[in-house]
C-alpha cells in the first residue's frame, strides 16, 4: 500500500471518528490526559492543518500558534466542528495524494524536515489520535494492518523525542505477539485497555 494512500486512510479514519462524536461528549475524557474530547477534536483540527501546509510548504503563520483553537474553528460553535474538520481533513489528504509532496523537504511551523518523514509522522498521529476519540465516545474502531504497522513505525519513530518534549507519556508494555497497532499505542504511552 502506498504512503499516500495510508495517509488518506488514516485521514478517513480520523474524521469518522470525530463525526462519530457528539458535541455532547466534548467534555468527556480521553486517553490523553490533558485533553478532553473537545480538546482531541481541536487537536486532530490542528493537525489536519498542519499536514495541509507541510504538503503546500506554506508558511505557517505565527498567530496561529497564539490561541487554543485551531483558526478554522474559533468562531463556530461546536456542534459545527466535525464538518469544519472534515473539511481540513479532506484538503490535507488531497495535497498530500501527490507523489512529489513526499519529496524534498518541508515544515511542521518550525525547522526544515524531510517531506516523507513528516507525511509518515502525521499518518501515524492522525491513527492513534482516532482510536484516543472512538474509545473516549464508545465507538468501534478498526486500523487495517496496513495502518497498524504505519502507526507503529511512526510512534516508535518519535517516540524518544516525544517523551523528552513531554507529549508522549512513558511506554505501556504491550505483549510482543500483540498486533502492531496495539503495539503503536503501547509506544505511545496508552493502554490499549484504556476506557472512560
Amino acid at each position: 500500500m502506498s504512503e499516500q494512500t495510508l495517509f488518506t486512510d488514516a485521514v478517513d479514519l480520523a474524521v469518522a471518528t470525530i463525526r462519530g462524536a457528539a458535541p455532547e461528549r466534548y467534555a468527556d475524557p480521553t486517553p490523553c490526559a490533558d485533553y478532553t474530547v473537545a480538546d482531541l477534536v481541536n487537536h486532530l483540527a490542528f493537525g489536519f492543518l498542519l499536514a495541509h501546509h507541510a504538503a503546500t510548504r506554506e508558511a505557517w503563520p505565527e498567530a496561529w500558534g497564539t490561541n487554543d483553537r485551531a483558526p478554522f474553528l474559533r468562531d463556530l460553535p461546536e456542534r459545527e466542528w466535525a464538518a469544519a474538520v472534515e473539511k481540513e481533513g479532506v484538503a490535507a489528504a488531497v495535497a498530500w495524494a501527490e507523489p512529489r509532496v513526499w519529496e524534498g523537504e518541508s515544515h511542521l511551523g518550525g525547522g526544515p524536515m524531510p517531506a516523507g518523514v513528516i507525511g509518515a509522522m502525521m499518518t501515524g498521529e492522525f491513527v492513534v489520535h482516532a482510536w484516543d476519540l472512538a474509545v473516549a465516545t464508545g465507538q468501534p474502531f478498526s486500523a487495517s494492518p496496513a495502518l497498524g504497522d504505519a502507526a507503529l513505525e511512526a510512534m516508535t519513530g518519535m517516540a524518544t523525542m516525544g517523551r523528552e518534549a513531554g507529549w508522549i507519556g512513558p511506554e505501556v508494555p504491550v505483549d510482543a505477539g500483540a498486533p502492531a497497532f496495539e503495539r503503536a499505542l503501547g509506544v505511545s504511552g496508552r493502554d490499549p485497555a484504556w476506557r472512560p
